[in-house]
């Protein structure tokens, strides 16, 4: 396999990567994750004018992407500057639409014109789309939702919901939604369906609505190993300058190996997204993406522990970039079904 990353999205990536050194220092990034909305806007629509929401689907589907390596050199840049702009909402939201033929919304939605989220999850559900409780009937959507990423603030609602024993897909603008921040920064909310009108898009998206998730979660793989690559480089330059005993400690080797550890399980995570996103488009898909997510899932957790414990206290502390990344590495394993659940998944595909 070619792990080159073709000319294309080299030239996204570097593009990407570049915005966001020049647009998106820690400062600016908590300012936008932590205040409603819990994004920025313009930068938002900045994104949307580099061809970001566009990499999401096909040049049929009117993007110019729409496989798991687009998906994964998006959000790896992301990660790296861990921005709190929903692209995980836009990228599910989008790759749902295309997929029913909703053309007019596609286009608006990669315009950046439209801000969507995506409702599945419920406060007493489990992971299962099958557990779903919300219901659609005669033009109205009733139940709960929680934690909705990209919620706030956004345009158009798709929601995962049933109706005649079947789970459908409905478009809602005017749903009632409790708006928050998320521990790690970037916005979610409750969306409260108390017979809320909405559209029918799907009555049938149970196989799309997988999909589009786990599109989702492959972009949190991409995500966290782009985090982890700018955290360990972080740490690397903390330990030459700090002093211990009149010398860094960088120079002690018990705290060496621990950094070459921490660098072989980046390359693990890697190489595992990789062969993720080499899969999105095969029927082994849910399989690969469940070993990608499990093991970055676990792999995040741990590696956020490590990094503070090589910094100490200042590890914890606000205003150190490195606990933000700490943070947004933990919330990663959370997000989309936690390395359980994964697991669970890659048993019942085996």
């Amino acid at each position: 396999m070619d792990f080159k990353l073709s000319e294309d999205r080299r030239m996204l990536s570097d593009t990407l990567r570049r915005y966001l050194t020049e647009q998106y220092d820690i400062e600016t990034r908590n300012k936008a994750a932590y205040e409603a909305p819990f994004y920025s806007p313009e930068k938002y629509i900045e994104m949307a004018d580099l061809g970001v929401i566009g990499a999401f689907v096909t040049e049929d589907q009117g993007g110019f992407g729409g496989q798991g390596f687009d998906i994964t050199t998006v959000f790896e840049e992301l990660g790296r500057a861990i921005c709190p702009e929903p692209m995980l909402a836009s990228l599910m939201s989008v790759r749902l639409v295309a997929d029913l033929g909703q053309d007019a919304l596609v286009e608006d939605i990669i315009g950046g014109s439209k801000r969507p989220a995506l409702a599945v999850f419920e406060p007493e559900a489990g992971e299962r789309l099958a557990d779903i409780t919300a219901s659609f009937a005669n033009g109205k959507l009733t139940g709960r939702k929680s934690v909705v990423y990209g919620a706030p603030n956004a345009d158009v609602i798709l929601v995962a919901a049933k109706a005649d024993g079947k789970i459908g897909l409905y478009l809602t603008e005017t749903a009632e939604t409790i708006d928050y921040a998320m521990i790690d920064g970037g916005g979610a909310a409750e969306v409260i369906l108390d017979n809320t009108a909405a559209i029918c898009l799907a009555e049938d998206a149970e196989g799309d609505l997988e999909a589009a998730l786990d599109a989702g979660r492959l972009a949190l793989c991409a995500e966290a190993v782009g985090a982890m690559d700018v955290l360990l480089a972080m740490t690397v330059d903390f330990m030459k300058q700090r002093q211990q005993f009149g010398r860094p400690i960088a120079v002690f080797q018990a705290l060496q190996h621990r950094v070459v550890d921490m660098a072989i399980e980046i390359e693990q995570c890697r190489s595992i997204t990789v062969l993720a996103a080499s899969h999105l488009a095969s029927d082994q898909r849910a399989k690969y993406v469940a070993m990608a997510k499990n093991l970055i899932g676990r792999t995040s957790v741990k590696f956020s522990e490590e990094v503070i414990q090589l910094h100490g206290g200042i590890g914890m502390t606000w205003e150190y970039p490195g606990a933000h990344y700490a943070k947004r590495l933990t919330m990663i394993d959370h997000q989309l079904g936690d390395a359980m659940i994964q697991l669970h998944k890659v048993m019942h595909a085996a």
